[in-house]
């Protein structure tokens, strides 16, 4: 919102300089992204002129040679413009004068002929894009005077970064209001207090009618209808306020309509009424696939929730959003029905959104403006209408209406702002403040009853709301004191157990060698099938945002693994050949995970509880994990590293992971197991399905995503129990058991673990062998044995005895040792 100092001192003049006020609007809660200057730098050298006379240039056909008074004499300029002719009054900018931009202005000899300064367009001083021909001003104006005396030149220009609770600060007068509220600066009378008076014929009636269908979606319809209106440009006053604020002057009759905008936050809009057959409006629904032309020229497709404002013949404009061109007012209008109307703001933002239109009505609209809002932007359009375009207006005002919303009161405690503030702020002070931001203040005893007014409906709606207020305009930077919270001295900080063992899974993940990554919590609603999961899968129905960023970022993530996906892609793309990433962060489901599973991938059906957010712990590897040196490339990482990574963490946290084979649709065949801690299922790991990995154009890539949930439960991290180091030797033995092919490994050392009993401290398998003479569908897995006694050494007897029993363990399970 651009708001024109001189504006903004029309209604309240706070006495001092741009730069002071907007730090002061700053420090009180209303946000000033920068002063800046429209039009030239400075208003010296900038005068009013008097053409004497206007003669051909010698020596070119383009140019006028003309005589101007400026005040102290008459000097010679060289005009390039069609229209300038003598007895005009002009802009001049003499020589030394600044331009917008900050050029110089210096004598100049064209063709010839000396010049002397410049005879200005009104685009030269940015007050309008005209360039047609040069700025002409009231011939009663003086020669010399300083042209600030006529137009707001060197015009300071607050930016405001409007929050999108103030629908009050997107008029000039509500600016205005907020500055009378922090400075105490006399507030001049509402703009809309003094409606026009009537004097046309007939009734309203007589001309126009209004039918509203969904008054849910337009709680108010309001029309007047204006008659001998003589379209033609707008008074330089008021192009130059607009061309301040950001608008581009268009006629006077668009430029009252946005005008009015500007200074109340309430959009209107100019029906050309012999265009509207009959004079009838309906507003109504748009039929699904419904088009219309907009006065962008863009032929818009509608749907069945776009509110319309409709004629005899179609749709004549989008309900507050954009008007439609066969309305358009034109250079030959002379009667205008002139619409200020309420919409639902919610609909107005979902149909901005669906269209991809959005326009300074819309932008109000779509925060929800109150119904009362609608008679302050007649009154005021009623008055320029009479004055600037010599329009009479016909008696009686058309206003449909629906439910207006009853003023709201809320009662303010004094117990309650001493409370929340830690101060103490006078009764007397806070009805003042109130009263200067618009409220109306009743005392009653200690507390107030405040009534809060229709530009602030929507904002202010609890006690909390007014004690806000209150603090702000009171000074929070300079009055609140500074305070620590009030805790009891026996609370202290500190993490929960669940956060001390994250961080110590992430510390280990980057002692791994892992660099931690932070993906989006939303991707697009593509991802699951460029993961292959099928539909039945519930982790290919991700819940979706309501107000999405774009459509890529408008699906909350099932996974962390497209994250890390996406992450590798891009640097894959940019020449980084491996690359070791972890997340730890959450995902989001429809419904709470099974208790059987590989990480609820396993179940099918769709899920209909409320949405889960369970944490994960992801990580994604290519390429050699080792650096490259004089001896070669290192091997890529695949599954077997990757999962001697994953029980690295877990004995980082006191526990200890269970593998199983398993398929998921993004992994490779074959390549691919379930992971399982304590007996329950935590999650996945294994090499990426080719046609996963070509989805983001890698190679290959191995990853594993586990629930911490399960993985925190299970720890014994920081609950680590300490035994002596023992001065005895262990004894090591290797040993190769035979079984069926389909035994896993775990399930192998598993057995050996429960035969070898307390004394057998680790069994590790470090080769896998099949051949022809094992047999068809046997196999042999070599492990390593270490034995140990903490107070003795054990002798060949002992280590004997506790490998029969293993021996023993193994054949209940189908498996012989080689001998």
């Amino acid at each position: 919102m651009k708001v024109p100092y001189s504006w903004l001192r029309e209604y309240c003049d706070p006495g001092v300089a741009p730069e002071e006020l907007a730090e002061r609007l700053v420090m009180t809660g209303t946000e000033v992204e920068r002063v800046t200057i429209a039009g030239p730098p400075s208003a010296e050298s900038f005068v009013v002129g008097k053409v004497l006379s206007a003669e051909q240039h010698p020596d070119a056909d383009r140019l006028r040679v003309c005589a101007v008074d400026v005040g102290d004499g008459e000097r010679t300029i060289v005009c390039g413009a069609p229209n300038v002719a003598a007895g005009q009054t002009v802009a001049v900018a003499l020589p030394g004068a600044r331009m917008p931009g900050g050029e110089k202005l210096r004598k100049a000899m064209l063709r010839g002929v000396a010049s002397e300064g410049m005879i200005l367009a009104a685009d030269e001083l940015e007050v309008g894009d005209d360039h047609d021909g040069i700025l002409v001003l009231d011939e009663g104006l003086s020669a010399g005077a300083p042209l600030s005396e006529v137009l707001p030149l060197a015009e300071p220009v607050l930016e405001i970064e409007v929050t999108p609770n103030r629908v009050d600060c997107f008029g000039v007068h509500g600016v205005a209001r907020e500055v009378h509220a922090i400075s105490a600066a006399p507030l001049a009378a509402d703009p809309w207090a003094q409606d026009a008076a009537a004097e046309g014929q007939g009734e309203v009636s007589d001309y126009a009618s209004v039918t509203v269908e969904v008054p849910d979606l337009c709680p108010r319809f309001t029309a007047r209808v204006f008659t001998e209106v003589e379209i033609g440009p707008s008074p330089i006053w008021l192009r130059a306020r607009l061309a301040a604020a950001g608008q581009r002057p268009i006629n006077n009759v668009v430029d009252i309509t946005n005008y009015v905008m500007l200074l109340t936050a309430q959009p209107l809009h100019a029906f050309d009424l012999d265009k509207v057959p009959g004079g009838a409006l309906t507003v109504r629904v748009a039929a699904e696939g419904e088009k219309m032309t907009t006065l962008d020229d863009v032929e818009r497709t509608l749907d069945a929730e776009t509110v319309l404002v409709c004629d005899g013949n179609g749709p004549s404009g989008i309900a507050g959003i954009m008007g439609g061109q066969v309305s358009e007012v034109s250079a030959e209008t002379t009667r205008v029905l002139l619409e200020v109307a309420n919409w639902n703001g919610t609909n107005i933002l979902r149909t901005s959104r669906q269209l991809g239109l959005r326009s300074e009505a819309s932008s109000r609209f779509e925060k929800q403006l109150h119904p009362v809002l609608c008679w302050r932007a007649q009154a005021i359009a009623s008055r320029l209408m009479l004055e600037i375009c010599g329009a009479k207006l016909v008696p009686g005002t058309i206003d449909v209406v629906g439910e207006i919303p009853e003023p709201r009161r809320i009662r303010l405690r004094a117990a309650r702002v001493k409370g929340l503030l830690g101060m103490t702020v006078a009764q007397a002070d806070q009805v003042s403040y109130l009263e200067r931001l618009g409220f109306g203040v009743e005392v009653d005893g200690e507390d107030l009853e405040v009534e809060v007014p229709p530009d602030r409906h929507y904002d202010v709606t609890r006690e909390v709301d007014l004690i806000e207020e209150v603090a702000r305009v009171h000074g929070i930077d300079e009055h609140l004191p500074t305070t620590l919270p009030a805790v009891a001295r026996t609370v202290g900080g500190g993490l929960t157990r669940e956060q001390r063992l994250c961080r110590r899974a992430e510390d280990g993940l980057r002692d791994l060698g892992f660099d931690q990554a932070v993906g989006w919590s939303f991707t697009d609603p593509g991802e699951p099938g460029r993961l292959r999961i099928p539909d039945d899968d519930p982790r290919a129905d991700p819940v979706l945002m309501s107000n999405p960023l774009s459509e890529d970022q408008s699906a909350m993530r099932t996974m962390v693994l497209g994250s890390l996906l996406d992450i590798a892609s891009r640097n894959v793309a940019r020449g980084v050949d491996r690359l070791a990433l972890f997340e730890a962060g959450s995902v989001y489901l429809r419904g709470a995970p099974p208790a059987d599973g590989p990480l609820a991938g396993a179940f099918r059906g769709k899920i209909s509880a409320p949405a889960t957010e369970p944490l994960r712990f992801a990580a994604l590897a290519l390429g050699p994990l080792a650096a490259r040196s004089w001896r070669g490339d290192a091997e890529a990482v695949d599954f077997f590293a990757l999962k001697g990574d994953l029980e690295a963490l877990a004995r980082q946290l006191g526990a200890e992971f269970a593998f199983a084979p398993a398929a998921e649709p993004f992994l490779h065949p074959g390549r691919a197991a379930a992971v399982s801690v304590g007996g329950e299922a935590a999650g996945w790991i294994g090499e990426l399905h080719p046609l996963v990995c070509r989805a983001w154009d890698l190679d290959a890539a191995v990853a594993f995503e586990v629930d911490a949930a399960p993985l925190l439960a299970a720890a014994s991290a920081g609950e680590e129990t300490y035994e002596d180091v023992t001065t005895f030797p262990a004894a090591y033995q290797d040993l190769a058991v035979v079984l069926p092919t389909e035994v896993a490994a775990t399930t192998v050392r598993e057995a050996i673990l429960a035969g070898g009993g307390e004394l057998l401290r680790s069994a590790d398998v470090f080769d896998l062998f099949e051949g022809a003479q094992l047999g068809e569908g046997r196999k042999s897995l070599a492990l390593s044995l270490e034995f140990r006694a903490p107070d003795r050494t054990l002798t060949d007897a002992e280590v004997t005895g506790l490998r029969d029993a293993i021996k023993a363990t193994l054949e209940k399970i189908g498996g012989t040792l080689r001998e």
